[in-house]
């Protein structure tokens, strides 16, 4: 019985890159839903968004609807995706890819 390399490289790829997708979704996801209750506004209609559009069209039409400049809104929206990720390291740990070894 011989090991294959090659397979167990594959099998990492996979996991790891659907590891670092539901990380991403997550914490897209919540950083909208951040960003609505600063902005007070339902974080669920947000959230929907983004199955639509991406983040710069999200916060566009939000800007075009809200008396906030688009650089004011992109300062939250960093804020909001920082503490996302901050958060989702502590529930999640760290979503780097781990090393073969």
């Amino acid at each position: 019985m011989a090991f294959d390399l090659r397979r167990a490289l594959l099998a990492k790829e996979e996991k790891d890159s659907a590891r670092l997708m539901d990380f991403e979704f997550r914490q897209r996801a919540r950083s909208f839903r951040l960003l609505a209750a600063i902005l007070d506004i339902d974080p669920g209609v947000l959230v929907r968004e983004i199955a639509v559009h991406d983040d710069p069209a999200i916060l566009d039409a939000l800007a075009n609807d809200l008396p906030m400049s688009r650089e004011d809104l992109g300062h939250h929206y960093a804020k909001c995706r920082a503490e996302a990720y901050r958060q989702l390291v502590g529930e999640l740990g760290d979503p780097t890819p781990h090393k073969l070894g």
